[in-house]
């Protein structure tokens, strides 16, 4: 599957919202950059950039938005 459409089923996984794909992808490649292990099949970490690997995980429903959370300190 080309980049294009993988950005196109994950925007679509998120309801279209770029902010909250945008966030998730940056949440999963930190994880991934921490020593996560990716969630889907046939990735080298060694070849795949960690945020091409997360968008994949979002597109083929690995990963999900589920909301936000609301800890806040004063």
């Amino acid at each position: 599957m080309r980049t294009e459409e993988i950005a196109a089923k994950a925007l679509e996984k998120t309801g279209n919202d770029r902010y909250v794909l945008s966030n998730l992808v940056f949440a999963r490649t930190k994880e991934l950059s921490n020593g996560a292990k990716p969630l889907v099949d046939g990735v080298d970490l060694k070849i795949h950039k960690l945020a091409d690997i997360a968008m994949m995980e979002i597109a083929q429903d690995k990963i999900a938005f589920t909301g936000i959370d609301a800890n806040l300190r004063r």
